[in-house]
């Protein structure tokens, strides 16, 4: 049985929400990644691009799959040693990244270069996912998030060739 696009998308969604991450803190991402390229971008341009990155089901496959994952880290279900790497954000885990890459791989080569700087810098929800509190495993959370925002980010470059260039001022 092949469950419904629709069905995965509203999963994927409510977990988003449910882990705390709003479509405008997505938006706001797409907005630091493409404020120097698109000239008069509006927030409600990106999280309109969030939105239709969200309309995808690998993306929907890749946000259930990641966050099923870090809600069982959190209640210590995982086997060890996948139970300490995860709730610890092991550096050398990557397949954390790897999954993310799932997502970016739909909008070709600028979401690749687009999730590897957003991904170093973690601005925003990012830095905010990555803290490490202790009390919430986001190992592929932040990782998805930043997937999303440079996909979006990237299907806007796509959108805008003519206006997608460096804007010196």
């Amino acid at each position: 049985m092949v469950i419904e696009t629709k069905t995965l998308e509203e999963k994927a969604r409510e977990l988003l929400k449910s882990r705390g991450v709003t479509l405008d803190e997505i938006g706001e991402l797409v907005m630091f990644l493409q404020k120097d390229y698109i000239k008069d971008i509006t927030l409600e341009k990106c999280v309109e691009s969030v939105n239709s990155v969200l309309t995808k089901r690998e993306v929907h496959n890749a946000i259930i799959t990641g966050i099923q994952l870090d809600i069982l880290a959190e209640e210590g279900k995982l086997l060890a040693p996948l139970q300490e790497i995860v709730a610890d954000d092991e550096g050398l885990y990557g397949i954390d990244e790897i999954l993310a890459l799932s997502i970016v791989n739909v909008y070709g080569s600028i979401g690749f270069t687009n999730y590897g700087y957003i991904d170093k810098v973690k601005p925003g929800i990012l830095k905010e996912l990555n803290s490490h509190d202790g009390k919430h495993v986001h190992t592929f959370l932040d990782d998805i998030v930043g997937a999303i925002a440079a996909s979006a980010a990237s299907r806007l470059a796509h959108q805008n060739p003519g206006d997608s260039h460096y804007i010196t001022q």
